[in-house]
């Protein structure tokens, strides 16, 4: 076993198995990245696809994930507030398409939004696709078929469900919900219809095999679009002590990631701040799609910022549809 001979099979449409992916992960860093951005580079070419979010509704989210700054049961000092107004929404929707954004996403913290709620997300995803040039994607929780079904109709088209870890690790992360509610939840919004975006984030006490089995288990589900967040610790929370990951381990992650899903956009979203270099690394190791401009909770890189490093890299952004 060997890299470039695993990259000829992925590249003739091998799925690569648990044991090869461990494999990988283990080889130099610098050949390792140099042959998954030639597979991201054969499947992907040069493009990028670029998207953004708005925190609709912040804070006091009954959920006990313990990387996370608006769960209810921690003390974070988070900003509280409930749904935001339709203008406000609709005037930051506009401003990101006025920018170039292609993809802009509507998050909301908590369980799942009320079926109220959704009937007013709606409404106000209509107002964005009557006025703005820009895809929506939305991500309210455990949401079932029959209010995924209500977006889609609205005009959303893409749903974002994190994963967050694999499902042996999930209950060292979160008890409040299983990894099951999570898959059920990913499985309802692709009945209904709508593309789905799922990731998690990485530096939450897994394994290597943690890693690598999230990775197996997005694959399984058809997930095309994946966000690889780097633990931003966040005081107050359970895990506000632990260390962010280097930007080197970052790197071998995003190209095992992209051995494992050859065709996927894998995205760096929360977390990338606090890389020196904002991602360009990972962006030369397989990478390809980032979340732009502030994050939930956390300044983020501005639209400008990224568009400049991403032209300096031949990358061209434009959204892929599956």
């Amino acid at each position: 076993m060997d890299i470039k001979t695993l990259y000829n099979r992925v590249i003739g449409g091998h799925l690569i198995r648990r044991d090869e992916a461990l494999f990988l992960y283990n080889q130099d860093l610098e050949n390792l990245t140099r042959y998954a951005n030639m597979i991201r580079d054969h499947f992907c070419g040069n493009q990028f696809d670029m998207c953004t979010i708005i925190n609709g509704k912040s804070g006091l989210c009954s959920e006990n994930c313990k990387f996370c700054a608006q769960s209810s049961h921690y003390n974070t000092g988070s900003k509280v507030y409930e749904l935001l107004s339709e203008e406000e929404i609709l005037a930051d929707a506009k401003k990101n398409a006025y920018q170039g954004v292609m993809r802009y996403s509507i998050v909301t913290a908590g369980r799942s939004l009320s079926d109220k709620e959704v009937d007013r997300m709606c409404q106000i995803i209509r107002r964005i696709k009557e006025e703005c040039n820009i895809s929506v994607c939305v991500s309210f929780g455990l949401l079932k078929e029959d209010q995924f079904k209500r977006l889609k109709a609205s005009g959303a088209e893409r749903v974002h469900n994190n994963l967050e870890a694999s499902e042996n690790f999930f209950p060292s992360v979160c008890t409040s919900h299983s990894f099951s509610d999570k898959v059920q939840a990913i499985r309802a919004a692709q009945s209904a219809g709508l593309d789905v975006c799922s990731g998690g984030i990485m530096g939450l006490g897994e394994s290597i095999g943690d890693r690598i089995d999230m990775a197996l288990s997005l694959r399984d589900l058809g997930i095309k679009s994946i966000p690889v967040n780097m633990l931003n610790p966040i005081p107050g929370t359970p895990m506000e002590k632990y260390e962010s990951l280097a930007v080197e381990e970052m790197q071998r992650i995003i190209a095992v990631y992209r051995f494992i899903l050859p065709d996927s956009f894998i995205r760096l979203a929360g977390g990338r701040g606090l890389m020196d270099d904002k991602g360009r690394a990972c962006f030369q190791s397989g990478a390809n799609a980032a979340i732009s401009g502030d994050m939930l909770t956390t300044a983020g890189i501005t639209v400008e910022k990224d568009k400049r490093l991403l032209e300096e890299l031949d990358y061209k952004i434009k959204p892929f549809n599956l």
